[in-house]
């Protein structure tokens, strides 16, 4: 059996592989090395994975770990490594960023470009096994367009500025129970601003029949495929994972065939294509 997970900072979502090609998936709490300890990401494993995977171990010995998370860059991923070896102390474990997960999951062994955007966006260009390159997603401040935060953080900037109109502005105030002084309150004062924001950007999936909307969010798009995609100059479609990029399609196919790039796969996650990555090495075992 095989273990594969993909990890946000806000949840993980484990796959559990068998060799007769069975597979059982479980949610934990998000592990991300850049905001916990080896120690914190253990007790995690082991408070919240184990109990919800042990009834499965019954189908034989697992083997091999898969786990691409969201703050596993060189320097931190080793952090996350141990934390699943303390807890898995005979499985072969292997750690590497959320942007190799998406692609493997988007392309499997083929060449091309691969996106996440969800919480925030990123981009690479994949060889087949490997990134190849990366434009910089540089964090909601600086970058990260195409991101539900900074969806948010465009919208809500909008509205407070009196550009969307009266009539938008006291809906969300409504819809959101909120008012200026609590969105200043918790984007400049309180932890984690960008996951709040993303949370917020579900407005405009609620109201994007609005014409005023919609374009807010065509331009969304615009601007990360002019910001990054352009950048990598291939003519291949260009694949996408994650919550924005699925529940927005059609404004994202719209944006995409404007400015001239091909569409390929859309996913809400990459689990589905890392099995299929990965079924090379699922060998029937025993204890």
């Amino acid at each position: 059996m095989i273990l594969i997970a993909d990890s946000g900072s806000t949840k993980v979502h484990w796959c559990l592989v068998t060799a007769s090609g069975q597979s059982s998936d479980v949610f934990t709490d998000g592990i991300n090395p850049l905001f916990q300890t080896t120690i914190a990401m253990q007790n995690s494993i082991s408070n919240q994975l184990l109990p919800k995977i042990a009834p499965l171990l019954w189908a034989g010995t697992l083997t091999h770990i898969f786990f691409y998370g969201a703050g596993c860059t060189p320097e931190k991923k080793v952090f996350v490594q141990k934390a699943l070896e303390a807890v898995f102390k005979k499985a072969q474990v292997f750690v590497a960023s959320d942007m190799l997960g998406a692609a493997r999951g988007l392309l499997g062994h083929q060449a091309g470009v691969a996106c996440i955007l969800g919480t925030g966006s990123g981009s690479c260009y994949y060889d087949g096994e490997n990134i190849d390159w990366c434009v910089p997603s540089l964090g909601y401040i600086l970058g990260d367009e195409g991101s539900a935060a900074v969806l948010g953080k465009r919208l809500v900037g909008d509205l407070l500025k009196n550009q969307l109109g009266d009539d938008l502005k006291e809906q969300f105030f409504a819809e959101y129970e909120t008012s200026m002084a609590d969105i200043i309150e918790k984007v400049y004062r309180q932890p984690f601003p960008n996951r709040f924001l993303a949370k917020l950007s579900k407005f405009c999936a609620d109201h994007i029949e609005d014409q005023r909307i919609h374009d807010l969010v065509y331009d969304h798009f615009v601007q990360f495929i002019r910001r990054n995609l352009v950048q990598y100059k291939s003519k291949a479609p260009v694949g996408f994972v994650g919550s924005i990029a699925y529940y927005y399609k059609p404004i994202l196919e719209e944006a995409m065939q404007a400015e001239g790039l091909p569409m390929g796969t859309i996913l809400q996650d990459p689990i589905e294509g890392l099995k299929e990555y990965h079924k090379d090495v699922i060998v029937p075992t025993t204890e």
